[in-house]
């Protein structure tokens, strides 16, 4: 009996220090989890603090989150003022000096970004509506700037865990071979899209449309994060009657009622689309989630 106790004790123990040797590593969302999960592999327990089905614009701070930062080796952040009205408040709240800004604890993703829809800072006022400073954060909806962030995790990671660094390496790289390898299906597939014009909700998709040769004429919402008003309704769909415009693209979070009044008046196609990982049963990781994005605009209706 003391034989049998002891060796679970020890099996146990063990379990228990396999556990604490993982790095503990806090993303803001669910795109940013999924590819830190990619590139530590094992090594690390990895949680987001903003699911994929929530707007993390409109989050606000929760004990819950602070708890989870309380204990994290390593938290990243997407950057650009995402995460301007609730991130400090959490770290603060955790008490956690290791994952402050400037510590090595703390990745800001976007870095290395090439922003895009930088406002001039002479000319930015809050009448502009809910624009970013540092330019519009949305920036993994592109697959290349995915690679980009995958290196600087992994780098980050090598940073805190030397041992594994090559590891890390060697995820990031596999990751990245993966985009490459579905850039050339999805952007076949996206090529009838190429050179056209669609309306978005909300100054989401200028990454993911730059990449794939898509204009954006208009969006739904006058200013970001302004709901749309009967006003600019009509201008939107005085656009797309000039210009022949046949896809309204919106997050699923947005509410679908001037999307459907746009659509009534003009033919157009309402497609909703997630822009992070596990919203959607077809979109747990982030390769999905853009195989998902792809799908939607280029499924032709019933």
């Amino acid at each position: 009996m003391y034989k049998k106790t002891g060796i679970l004790i020890l099996a146990l123990t063990a379990a228990t220090v396999s556990l604490a040797g993982k790095l503990k590593v806090v993303t803001t969302t669910s795109d940013l989890a999924s590819i830190t999960e990619a590139v530590a592999g094992d090594l690390a327990k990895v949680n987001s603090i903003c699911s994929g089905s929530q707007d993390p614009h409109h989050l606000q701070a929760r004990p819950k989150y602070v708890m989870m930062a309380r204990s994290a080796d390593l938290w990243i952040r997407t950057g650009m003022e995402l995460e301007i009205g609730w991130e400090m408040p959490v770290i603060d709240g955790s008490r956690n000096r290791k994952i402050r800004p400037g510590q090595p604890g703390h990745l800001d993703a976007s870095v290395n970004i090439h922003k895009l829809e930088i406002p001039d800072a002479s000319m930015l006022t809050r009448a502009m509506g809910d624009v970013h400073a540092s330019g519009n954060p949305h920036y993994l909806t592109d697959p290349e700037n995915a690679k980009h962030v995958a290196d600087d995790i992994a780098a980050r990671l090598a940073q805190l865990d030397p041992k594994n660094a090559e590891t890390y390496k060697a995820n990031a790289k596999a990751f990245s071979d993966k985009i490459d390898e579905k850039m050339a299906g999805w952007k076949q597939k996206m090529e009838p899209l190429n050179g056209k014009s669609i309306v978005t909700y909300h100054k989401s998709w200028i990454y993911f449309c730059e990449r794939f040769g898509i204009n954006i004429a208009i969006e739904l919402e006058p200013k970001p994060g302004v709901p749309p008003s009967p006003t600019h309704l009509t201008q939107v769909i005085q656009t797309m009657e000039a210009d022949d415009i046949q896809i309204i693209l919106q997050e699923p979070w947005y509410s679908t009622k001037a999307a459907e009044r746009v659509a009534e008046k003009t033919g157009a196609r309402i497609i909703e689309a997630p822009i992070f990982s596990g919203s959607d049963p077809e979109a747990q990781d982030y390769i999905s989630l853009i195989d998902l994005i792809v799908k939607r605009l280029t499924e032709q209706p019933e």
